[in-house]
């Protein structure tokens, strides 16, 4: 039996690294709440869309499988993931060993302060609409600013499969705007105490406002069941 000769590793490695761009793009629909959690994925309709054959899709699918964001459900097909109450503890635990560092040794110089400012004017115009699941997106953007004064481009790529789960457990509350609502002026008060040299500050207040934000989440999801 003749073997089917390997394919050329530059051909692979184009093939993974469209993969991941698609990953990306898709990851981004999740973050900015367009993918939905349970939400059935057609890989016919989507294949067709992204322009990408079915066997870059299917590869597309074990990448955010194997980052949580996908369930494949056999003989059912490939769906949003629906974040369990387990997992939004361990998101929050993760969170807080990331953000608070991140934060505590910032420098208030740094250009992410810029998108920490940006983020939180964005979140209170989007307020005034109101359009809260804008809003959300601006409160992902806000704390994936913080991770980004790290400078560390691992830390940064992990924190963007980090805030796409979180936003899956936003997506299953019904009330986006009791969820987001109060973080507005916290976000504006923690990036204050970084603008004017007090980063130990603000990270004590990033802790407090990380152990509020879990316990309304897990409050919330524990009301849906």
């Amino acid at each position: 039996m003749t073997k089917e000769p390997a394919a050329p590793a530059d051909s692979r490695d184009s093939s993974l690294s469209l993969a991941e761009g698609i990953a990306a793009r898709l990851r981004d629909q999740v973050t900015g709440g367009t993918l939905v959690p349970g939400q059935r994925l057609s890989e016919a309709r989507l294949a067709a869309e992204l322009e990408i054959s079915r066997n870059t899709l299917r590869e597309v699918f074990r990448l955010l499988t194997r980052e949580g964001i996908l369930r494949h459900k056999p003989n059912r097909g490939v769906f949003v993931a629906v974040p369990s109450m387990a997992s939004i503890l361990d998101i929050y635990r993760v969170r807080r060993l990331i953000e608070v560092p991140a934060l505590a040794q910032a420098w208030p110089g740094h250009a992410a302060v810029t998108r920490m400012h940006n983020a939180v004017e964005q979140a209170k115009e989007l307020q005034k609409i109101p359009d809260w699941r804008g809003v959300g997106s601006a409160n992902m953007e806000f704390h994936a600013a913080i991770v980004a004064l790290t400078d560390s481009p691992r830390l940064i790529q992990f924190f963007t499969q980090i805030i796409a789960e979180l936003r899956l457990a936003f997506g299953l509350l019904d009330s986006p705007e009791l969820l987001h609502q109060p973080y507005i002026p916290r976000n504006a008060e923690i990036l204050g105490k970084l603008e004017r040299g007090d980063p130990a500050a603000a990270a004590r207040m990033l802790d407090d406002y990380l152990n509020q934000s879990e316990r309304a989440v897990l409050e919330a999801f524990a009301r849906l069941g």
